[in-house]
């Protein structure tokens, strides 16, 4: 029986990808988590893997072409079976295929003042005009007319880089700013960072708990461990708070969980998200059930999703998942901050650099004043899913294995 690859969703906000290129051709043998094509999404660009082993008897379109999430875009089967009902049925599908309502299809945003300017096409202009939704709406908020953009996606419809195109090369000679002045475009992901963050903030209520950790042992042990292993195996400060944090989160369900319905969702499986700076933005990429994996494990399988992140080739199972995310700015030389919520997800944790300091009860021995290793870390929290004694406790329990390593060893 032939089976169907569709397009993924990757994250609960996407409504449409960009095939950009496939990987396999038809006639290809493929085997099931194969790599079989790469989508384009606001986020970054990501590898399709397929879902069933056999041969690509049916590539059903066309590279640069924009999809809504779940439309078909392969036919996978027996070399010699008759797939002409199925495709038929795929065709239909493909045809009755809509975007979904999100806001790549918002237009009803535009004002009765825009409709007065001309800013709309008329009906008669649509019907001439083939256009994506998330285009038009681009195109009449930057005041751009319809005919000047030139498409360059599927049957000369235009698309998103075409409104971004016209933005880079025409804008700039009409407006007239100080020759020190650089306009700068946001990325793909710049936006979709800026619209989430900015949800987060207007929806979430977010409330703050800053401790400072005693981390000698945890760095003395890092020293100890990374001297016996190879390099580009060697563990990192972030590797152990991954741990710490998913170990902790073990006793605190609540901060492990998301706000579905009105209901709180406690995850079962405590998948650690951890923010990675690229190229335009920032990405998450995903530890999971990072409670049950050992520390090499969880650098090894972190280092090798950092790299694919920031080479623009990244997995599905790489970005989407997270229960928990942590945000670690400590290679920085960043004392201490803040980090807004990644929505739906209850917490997130930002972490400082581990610093020499002299000790809060300072002593003084033979004329030496005594120092020691701090690192200050802060949780934002859903202040509808949780309280700041809640939160307190987990911070207590997060130093119980920052400050106890050997405890990481033992679970």
């Amino acid at each position: 029986m032939a089976d169907v690859v569709i397009m993924p969703k990757l994250g609960f906000d996407m409504a449409e990808g960009t095939l950009v290129r496939w990987v396999k051709n038809e006639g290809d043998p493929v085997t099931k988590g194969e790599v079989i094509a790469e989508i384009e999404t606001d986020k970054a660009t990501v590898e399709v893997e397929s879902g069933f082993s056999g041969v690509v008897r049916r590539l059903l379109v066309d590279q640069g072409a924009i999809l809504p999430v779940n439309a078909p875009i392969a036919v996978i089967g027996a070399q010699d079976e008759d797939i002409s009902n199925f495709l038929d049925q795929t065709a239909t599908n493909i045809g009755e295929a809509k975007p979904v309502e999100t806001e790549s299809s918002v237009v009803e945003s535009i004002s009765n003042e825009e409709i007065s300017k001309g800013s709309i096409p008329s009906n008669e202009e649509k019907s001439r005009q083939k256009i994506s939704p998330l285009a038009r709406r681009l195109a009449v908020e930057r005041g751009i007319p319809l005919d000047e953009l030139h498409g360059t996606g599927p049957g000369g419809r235009i698309v998103r880089r075409d409104v971004d195109a016209w933005k880079k090369e025409i804008m700039p000679m009409q407006i007239h700013a100080d020759p020190m002045d650089n306009q700068v475009g946001l990325s793909k992901l710049r936006q979709i960072i800026g619209r989430r963050m900015v949800e987060s903030k207007q929806q979430v209520p977010h409330f703050y708990v800053t401790r400072n950790y005693k981390v000698e042992r945890l760095l003395d042990l890092r020293i100890q461990f990374n001297a016996a292993l190879p390099e580009g195996e060697k563990l990192s400060v972030n590797d152990f708070v991954v741990k710490a944090t998913a170990l902790a989160l073990r006793e605190f369900p609540n901060l492990n969980a998301s706000l579905v319905d009105g209901a709180i969702l406690q995850h079962g499986s405590v998948n650690i998200g951890v923010a990675v700076a690229v190229e335009g933005g920032l990405l998450t990429v995903v530890c999971r059930e990072a409670d049950r994996k050992p520390l090499r494990q969880i650098s090894q399988e972190t280092r090798q999703m950092v790299s694919r992140a920031r080479s623009g080739k990244v997995k599905p199972d790489d970005i989407e998942g997270s229960t928990f995310s942590l945000s670690n700015l400590g290679m920085f030389d960043v004392d201490e901050f803040i980090a807004i919520i990644n929505p739906p997800e209850a917490a997130i944790l930002a972490l400082g650099s581990a610093q020499e300091t002299t000790l809060e009860t300072t002593l003084v021995e033979d004329g030496v004043i005594k120092i020691g290793w701090r690192m200050k870390a802060t949780i934002s929290v859903d202040h509808r899913i949780s309280d700041g004694a809640e939160a307190a406790r987990f911070m207590q329990t997060l130093g119980k294995y920052l400050e106890e390593p050997v405890r990481l060893m033992m679970m």
